[in-house]
């Protein structure tokens, strides 16, 4: 009986001691497999990263190619209620960028302090309280009718713009719609966007997925601002980390759409749907073995924002990923 009981306690102890070891085992083994197996290891890492200007915590329009939404930003350098292109300083009223209701408000105390000064009360610079909303019922009628003129003008008589690239070779070719975004602010005017700046968007798209996959971040540096390229290097680290490279290649856009495009100050901002095409493989550093992803080509649809300063080429600004 005794010869069992000391069998079995054997066999239990070899047993934990299996378990135990095959714990550890998968628990180092596992933060790594899902590091590296992850279908987002594209250039972004499948994060929502950057800035859009004033328009970073708002949604960009959905289009046609992504009707869904695209998720808030994981990785930005811009504040909530921060506009990143206004210059610090100035007073409510003299501050550049100011909206049309505070320059009407500006014109409504300006108005009732000069009534006060000339013995009229505080509302006789304007003839009293009904001539005062009266005139900014006006104004406000105006502005949304002369909105509507110009989005149904635009809507009309802009093309249909196919995007760079469609020319000879087989497969579906991709196909971009043009827009244009609104704005009310000095700071925040509609932009729009001509077929040049679409081909620089398409070859931005390639350039950027090549110079990632060649862990160039000098090249980096001349396609996406400073903190686009801060993340890539911090992503580029973490694969190092991991003594793996990810390998994107065969980069063909299938189909885009202009969301939004407007002008903050000198800087002009567009934002664009993108479904592309491409082979995204992630590779052991030493030998080359395939560690993640395929050979097989798969699909993708981003929201990318590009930024251009006068005088400088359009830049990376934000890549979204969407719902």
């Amino acid at each position: 009986m005794s010869g069992i009981w000391e069998t079995h306690m054997n066999f239990s102890l070899r047993s934990r001691s299996l378990v135990k070891a095959m714990a550890v085992a998968l628990a180092l083994a596992l933060p790594t497999a899902l590091a590296i197996t992850s279908a987002d290891a594209r250039v972004g890492g499948g994060f929502s990263s950057g800035s859009r200007g004033s328009r970073t915590f708002s949604a960009p329009p959905s289009t046609s190619t992504a009707p869904g939404t695209a998720t808030p930003f994981n990785r930005t350098y811009s504040q909530p209620g921060a506009n990143s292109t206004a210059p610090m300083g100035g007073g409510m009223f003299n501050r550049p960028g100011g909206s049309m209701l505070r320059g009407l408000a500006a014109g409504f105390i300006g108005a009732g302090l000069f009534g006060l000064l000339f013995g009229g009360g505080l509302f006789g610079g304007l003839g009293g309280l009904s001539s005062i909303l009266g005139l900014i019922l006006q104004i406000v009628l105006v502005v949304f009718l002369v909105r509507m003129a110009m989005s149904w003008w635009q809507r009309r008589h802009t093309p249909q713009t196919a995007y760079a690239g469609a020319g000879a070779g087989s497969g579906p070719q991709p196909s971009y719609r043009s827009g244009l975004g609104f704005g009310l602010g000095a700071n925040n005017a509609p932009l729009e966007i001509q077929p040049a700046d679409y081909e620089a968007f398409e070859r931005l798209l390639g350039d950027i997925q090549a110079a990632w996959s060649n862990e160039d971040v000098a090249k980096l540096h001349t396609l996406a601002t400073p903190e686009m390229v801060a993340y890539f290097e911090k992503d580029l680290a973490e694969n190092r980390a991991r003594n793996v490279v990810n390998k994107t290649s065969n980069v063909k856009l299938l189909q885009g759409d202009l969301a939004e495009a407007w002008r903050e100050d000198v800087t002009d901002y567009a934002t664009v749907a993108m479904r592309f095409a491409l082979t995204d493989k992630t590779v052991d550093r030493n030998t080359g073995a395939i560690v993640a992803g395929s050979e097989q080509p798969s699909e993708v649809t981003e929201v990318w924002t590009f930024a251009r300063r006068p005088g400088s080429n359009w830049e990376l600004s934000a890549i979204q990923q969407t719902n």
